[in-house]
Parts: structure tokens; C-alpha cells; sequence
């Protein structure tokens, strides 16, 4: 299922939190999500510490952390697992060390609840597909940001949101759907709703695998199939971020 292998984690550069798999029929044929990530963020493999949480690995020592990058997930952050709970009471000592996060879906959900902000199921339902977002003005200026087109393309697979963001978060991104779909908290934490580490395949097998939720948010799936497209913007994001932990 992936070829990257836990380190000792005294040798741990840029961390790998991982909260969950994905289906294993995607896994079989595409990887698994640390994997995706670990393409994007484009950086040598001896670097990176894949943590699996929810198999009872344990959290580093921020002291022993370049980055860090929280993944997606299947399970929806307000269950509250154990697990969970044990990431978002150790996201304010990273924070406070200013060790770069990036959070993915899941992950940039359960960073703003870490730091203050509430998250709820999505009123709407899923957003599923390729969809546009939109950086806005005080997402031109942010390092992963800056330069970016203000709408690009992003692969989207969530029925949870932030309903409100941490105090003294700033908001980078939005679409019609998901008004907070990235933001920055203080100079080195940052969450995206999107998948920047999905392409094309990932996204259409995870759609395959939706047909519950994509009729009850009243979606078509072949509608979704049609509309999916290259994400090179978003790559770029994941990508920048490995830039700034290298």
C-alpha cells in the first residue's frame, strides 16, 4: 500500500500525521495519503516520518519537527475519537513553537478547532469534484498564496466545515459552497479545505466510492466525473510548503 517506512523519530525532519486510510480499493491501485502528500510536497524520503495516530504511533516532540502535515481523514473531526482529541491538544504546542503546519481537510478543520474555532457538518452536505476557489485580498500577500492566480482549480471531497475560525486567523480562501476553504494562523500555521495532493484519478475514484452522499447533497455523479480537471495551482500550494520545512 506505500513504500514510505517509519524512522527513529530523533531523525524526523517533516511529520506525517496520518488519520486514517483510504478505501482500500483506492489504496490498491493509487496509494494512500501519505503518499500523495509526500509527492507534493516534493522532498527527499529520508525527511519525511509518516505517524499513523489512529494505529497508536506516537506524536513527536515538536523540538524534533521541521513540519508538520496533517491529512485528510474518513472519520469527521466532531466524533471527538481519542485519537483526535490527542492530535488537537498537541496542534497548540507546535503553534507555539511556530513549527509549520500544514492541515489537509480533516486536518485544516482540526487545526482551527485546536486553536479555538467550531466545526460542524456543512448545512449544504458534500462538496465533492473539481471546484474553484478563490484566494481573496489578504490571501495575495501569504507565502503559500502569493502570485497564484485568485481562481484556481482544487479537487474537494468534505461534508464537514469551519463555522467559525480561530480568533486572529486569517482567511486566504473561499468558493460559493465553503466560505473558509484556507486560512493562516500567526506566521507558520496554515489549513486548506481542498485536497492539493489529489489529482485527477484520486478524485475520480473517490467520487466512484460517493454515491451516498453525492445524491443526498443533491449531486450528479456524472456530472462530478465530467467537470474534473487538472489541478496545477493547488499542487503548487502543497508544493510551496515543502519549500519553506526543507
Amino acid at each position: 500500500m506505500t513504500d514510505l517506512k517509519p524512522m527513529d523519530l530523533s531523525n524526523t525532519k517533516i511529520a506525517i500525521i496520518k488519520t486514517g486510510d483510504t478505501l482500500p480499493v483506492i489504496a490498491e491501485q493509487l496509494g494512500d495519503f501519505e503518499d500523495w502528500i509526500f509527492k507534493g510536497l516534493n522532498v527527499d524520503k529520508e525527511t519525511i516520518q509518516v505517524v499513523d495516530i489512529t494505529k497508536g504511533e506516537i506524536l513527536p516532540s515538536a523540538k524534533t519537527l521541521k513540519g508538520v502535515v496533517i491529512t485528510g481523514s474518513h472519520a469527521a473531526v466532531t466524533q471527538n475519537l481519542s485519537w483526535s482529541v490527542a492530535i488537537e491538544q498537541w496542534i497548540p504546542g507546535l503553534i507555539q513553537s511556530e513549527t509549520p503546519i500544514l492541515g489537509i481537510c480533516y486536518g485544516h478543520q482540526l487545526l482551527a478547532k485546536a486553536m479555538g474555532g467550531v466545526v460542524e457538518f456543512h448545512t449544504r452536505g458534500s462538496e465533492i469534484g473539481t471546484r474553484e476557489i478563490e484566494i481573496k485580498e489578504e490571501g495575495t500577500q501569504d507565502p503559500l498564496f502569493k502570485g497564484l492566480p485568485k481562481i484556481f482549480k482544487a479537487h474537494v471531497c468534505h461534508s464537514q466545515t469551519i463555522t467559525r475560525l480561530p480568533d486572529h486567523a486569517v482567511r486566504l480562501a473561499k468558493n460559493h459552497f465553503e466560505p473558509n476553504h484556507a486560512y493562516r494562523i500567526g506566521q507558520s500555521a496554515w489549513g486548506v479545505q481542498f485536497h492539493p495532493e489529489f489529482d485527477g484519478r484520486i478524485m475520480a475514484a473517490y467520487a466512484k466510492n460517493m454515491e451516498t452522499p453525492i445524491k443526498e447533497s443533491g449531486l450528479v455523479l456524472s456530472r462530478i466525473l465530467d467537470k474534473i480537471a487538472p489541478t496545477p495551482i493547488a499542487l503548487k500550494i502543497l508544493n510551496r510548503f515543502g519549500k519553506r520545512v526543507r
